[in-house]
């Protein structure tokens, strides 16, 4: 199963408030809300680029599965991070920051974890 696609957001829970746990400003909050973002996904074997365009906003992290690499975070910082792969899972743990992404056919639902905070993003194949 690849990941390779570019899937446009459907929906998603928790933004606000998971964005502010996050520290991001409210006007940046606001005006990202409503922006239906695009997630671009290039898999090569273990090797993957990922580009999130949220209108002018563009997030890209390349990372190869079970080696650490440097990722950007919603708030513009770079951590370290080592992505792992269960099955059709991608799941990374950067900074007290959990992210699951899992591919279900032309869906990818992304959870992402704060504490007891959860945001969710349901993305599908365009």
């Amino acid at each position: 199963m690849s990941f390779t696609g570019k899937y446009e957001l459907q929906s998603q829970e928790n933004f606000e408030p998971f964005m502010k746990a996050l520290g991001l400003p409210d006007d940046q909050i606001q005006k990202g809300k409503d922006i239906k973002s695009i997630s671009e996904i290039v898999q090569d074997g273990k090797k993957f680029k990922v580009t999130v365009t949220t209108g002018t906003k563009v997030l890209h992290n390349e990372f190869t599965i079970g080696e650490e690499c440097e990722m950007e975070m919603l708030t513009g910082e770079k951590v370290k991070a080592v992505v792992q792969m269960e099955g059709n899972k991608l799941i990374a743990n950067m900074k007290g920051l959990k992210s699951v992404t899992e591919l279900n056919g032309d869906t990818i639902v992304n959870t992402l974890t704060l504490g007891d905070l959860t945001y969710k993003r349901i993305s599908k194949r365009i």
